[in-house]
């Protein structure tokens, strides 16, 4: 019985491996954040590391995304991510919006809530464990850009639409 148990078992996990979500490869950067912020190269390259794989058009994808059902999993990560913040669509959302994606990378970056562990956890994308040091690079150059929009946009235009209820 334990035997046919496992033989089923491993049925599944062979005809499950032909069913693949698209990857996240498009790599369009029309409205990047750098076509309208200055992002140092520095800043760049942390963002590169620790965001962008989960927060952009283009994800980087270990080994391991090959394999169901982890490519799913990982696939609901970056859509996930990307609903949340997209770096690769970032200009295109209204200012107010693009203030509080800043606010809120500054808040995720201080709390240490992003990177998310489990893309960090058992040695995975080490240098994704950003130091403080790295964090306040990132937490500087965000408060710069929310300083760039107060100082070029009326403060009306920064300020988030009230939900209606």
């Amino acid at each position: 019985m334990l035997r046919k148990v496992f033989i089923g078992l491993g049925i599944v996990l062979i005809i499950i491996q032909f069913f693949r979500p698209e990857k996240n490869e498009s790599n369009e950067r029309t409205y990047d954040v750098s076509t309208k912020y200055e992002v140092p190269d520095d800043v760049n390259q942390l963002l590169q590391v620790s965001c962008k794989d989960c927060h952009s058009n283009k994800t980087e994808y270990p080994w391991y995304a090959n394999v169901q059902p982890v490519a799913w999993w990982l696939n609901d990560h970056v859509i996930d991510g990307k609903k949340h913040l997209n770096f690769s669509t970032f200009v295109k959302m209204p200012i107010a919006i693009q203030n509080h994606k800043f606010e809120e990378t500054i808040e995720m970056v201080e709390e240490k809530e992003m990177p998310l562990p489990s893309y960090t956890n058992f040695g995975l994308h080490k240098e994704a464990n950003l130091t403080e040091e790295q964090r306040q690079k990132i937490i500087v150059w965000a408060q710069d850009q929310m300083t760039y929009l107060k100082e070029n946009y009326p403060a009306d235009s920064l300020v988030m639409p009230k939900r209606r209820q």
